[in-house]
């Protein structure tokens, strides 16, 4: 239908080309502004994700500026609006108020959205936009305003409700199969093997999101073993040779891998629904289970232990051997974090525990990304785990310790508001490290 529609469309304006016209994305983006007609819409925004595609990336940071530039509100109307508001505060003049201080990009992006699989191509748009911030941090401040129209349309676009979650099986089509491949970002996959020991066995689950607009492609997707005991180390789930558990013998579930597939969607947040949902489909399935535990890295450790050595006075963190540590993984001298003597192991531990309680950012309430990401789901701090994770990765990014993050399911919504507070939920083992390190308590 959409293809008859477009096909009018292009009737009633003969310039357009396949994105060969010659005409710039600029001039179609002001084109689809300006049309009226449904079909030549649709036609125009067709056109535009063709040229767009063809763009070299300086031509598309150059786009972006222009969006950010030319494709803002009028900020003339909308401080006429603004006054008229103050005099005569109504539903009608803050309705106005709305209206106007709406950029023009959004409206640019809800008619390309109209484009057949506009969803999905605004989506890798959107991925190309954080290229160029990355790649021009310059201009940050110049594109943030694009980006921030691109998230508040994705919020609604991606909200829950229109989110549906299956579980991946060695059933499932190859084509998605190839993606989960490909998009899993914790725990390398290498093999198709490897896939099948992840998801076919009765004690592996996968469980993914997907979106209408993108049927075959996940937006994030999680990984779960079904275990007697809360795991500690990624090796023994990951276990190529390993006995299944017995469905009566199961109570624990591991959540090990959870991997956003879009990079357009970063900052859509769908992560703490999957988790809250596949913990009551599992609930549901297999009611015996009382455990639910992640088994998560630790990304940021070894890198706020060289900022601490950077920027601390010359006891740096108190350790004496802290300089020996951070050289030895740096060369790769420790193959397996059980070559480390017990006494730098376990000031590594304390350190560890004071990372992920104690340090905060302004904006965010713990200095760890996955911290935050599971406290702020309302997940509790339950374990350290050292020679957790030996892989190359494992040991350069927390000397190969992970955590478990545990989600008590009558506890999720009181340590949710607690962490909004600014309180981190933790057991009293972590804790207990956390004081026992040499970085001091913060007060505020």
């Amino acid at each position: 239908m959409l293809s008859i529609i477009s096909e009018r469309g292009r009737n009633l304006v003969p310039w357009l080309g396949h994105g060969n016209s010659g005409v710039g994305v600029v001039e179609l983006s002001r084109a689809l502004l300006s049309e009226k007609g449904e079909a030549s819409n649709i036609a125009i925004a067709i056109e535009l994700f063709q040229t767009y595609s063809n763009l070299s990336s300086e031509q598309r940071l150059e786009y972006f500026l222009m969006l950010a530039i030319e494709f803002c509100a009028d900020m003339d109307m909308v401080e006429k609006i603004a006054r008229a508001f103050l005099d005569s505060p109504s539903g009608k003049t803050s309705a106005l108020l709305h209206a106007v201080s709406e950029s023009r990009r959004q409206e640019l992006f809800r008619r390309l959205n109209h484009a057949p699989g506009g969803t999905k191509q605004l989506v890798a748009m959107r991925g190309d936009l954080l290229n160029c911030i990355t790649e021009n941090s310059e201009l940050k401040s110049d594109l943030i305003n694009v980006d921030a129209d691109f998230v508040h349309l994705f919020s609604s676009w991606f909200n829950r409700g229109f989110l549906v979650l299956e579980r991946i099986t060695w059933a499932t089509p190859a084509t998605i199969l190839e993606k989960i491949i490909e998009y899993e970002a914790v725990h390398e996959i290498d093999s198709w093997e490897e896939l099948r020991r992840r998801i076919q066995p009765s004690d592996r689950r996968c469980y993914a999101f997907f979106h209408p607009a993108l049927s075959d492609d996940p937006l994030i997707f999680v990984e779960v073993a079904l275990t007697r005991e809360i795991s500690h180390s990624v090796g023994e789930v990951l276990a190529e040779e390993r006995d299944s558990v017995d469905n009566s013998k199961i109570n624990t579930a591991v959540f090990y891998s959870i991997s956003n597939c879009q990079k357009g969607l970063r900052k859509v947040s769908f992560g703490n629904f999957l988790i809250k949902q596949v913990v009551e489909e599992l609930a549901r399935e297999l009611p015996q289970i009382r455990t639910f535990v992640t088994l998560s890295p630790i990304p940021g450790f070894i890198q706020w232990m060289k900022s601490h050595l950077e920027n601390s006075d010359e006891n740096g963190l108190g350790l004496s051997e802290e300089e020996d540590i951070l050289t030895a993984i740096e060369s790769g001298e420790w193959r397996d974090a059980e070559e480390i003597p017990d006494p730098m192991k376990n000031a590594l531990l304390s350190l560890a525990a004071a990372y992920l309680t104690r340090p905060k950012n302004q904006d965010d309430r713990a200095l760890d990304p996955v911290a935050q990401f599971h406290l702020g789901n309302g997940a509790r701090l339950e374990r350290l785990n050292w020679a957790a994770d030996n892989s190359t990765k494992g040991l350069a990014q927390s000397v190969g310790m992970m955590v478990n993050y545990l989600y008590e399911r009558d506890e999720i919504e009181k340590n949710h508001q607690s962490f909004e507070n600014g309180k981190i939920v933790a057991s009293s083992r972590i804790a207990k490290l956390s004081r026992s390190s040499p970085i001091p308590q913060r007060t505020s």
